[in-house]
């Protein structure tokens, strides 16, 4: 059975796109919901201290904030949509890295957990390809996954009568730090986008979203060591 709520992709991906209640997008007939975390200049602080992070959306380019207790999503108006969440590890999942060691635990982690949560709202979602990578954050994992009418870029995407939705893609970073689980999540805005005159490889998309990841984890820092979670 589950030890964590099965909310990760709720509380990224479907919540948080434009025109949802929890939206901090301003509309005209009500206010921005209010942030859990703190935002001090142009850095915001997750609510339980696991992060801070430098802002990468611009409220010029329609960025906005949204977030949860363990989770915050930036996104605009153009081509940005990351999801960065921080779960406190409890005793079992302790437990699981320590028997499993941390390149099958976070193999663990994502099947069931990230790529469920994804499945729950977009059942013919797939993985394309994952990389452990040793050399980042003590280990880390990378995975890119396909999601046919996945994006969360569908409001400004055409639509021909009876074609097939486009299919998304994301790359996803998972690492172990300070006794939380991070997944870093981005989209591939420009495969939805550009459609017909979009001519990327796989390993062109598997690259940018490489680099993109990077950039994210180049503004993190890790303020504190949280206690374990009971």
């Amino acid at each position: 059975m589950r030890r964590f709520p099965a909310t990760f992709l709720l509380t990224t991906l479907v919540a948080f796109t434009a025109g949802s209640p929890l939206s901090l997008r301003a509309q005209a007939d009500q206010e921005p919901a209010p942030l859990l975390g703190r935002v001090d200049g142009r850095t915001y602080i997750s609510p339980t201290g696991a992060f801070k992070v430098s802002i990468p959306v611009l409220p010029e380019l329609g960025g906005s904030i949204t977030d949860t207790e363990n989770v915050v999503t930036f996104q605009d108006d153009f081509n940005i949509h990351i999801s960065i969440a921080a779960f406190p590890q409890d005793a079992t999942q302790r437990w699981e890295m320590s028997t499993r060691g941390l390149k099958d635990y976070l193999v663990y982690f994502f099947s069931n957990y990230v790529l469920g949560d994804f499945r729950q709202t977009f059942p013919e979602t797939s993985i394309e390809s994952a990389k452990f990578v040793p050399s980042v954050l003590d280990g880390s994992l990378i995975t890119y996954i396909l999601l046919p009418g996945g994006s969360m870029f569908m409001d400004k995407v055409p639509m021909i009568s009876a074609g097939p939705a486009p299919t998304a893609k994301r790359g996803n970073q998972l690492f172990v730090k300070n006794g939380h689980i991070f997944v870093i999540s981005i989209e591939l805005t420009e495969r939805v986008l550009e459609r017909t005159t979009y001519k990327k490889t796989t390993a062109e998309e598997d690259e940018l979203l490489r680099q993109r990841l990077n950039e994210v984890i180049v503004r993190l820092q890790f303020p504190k060591a949280a206690a374990p979670a009971k």
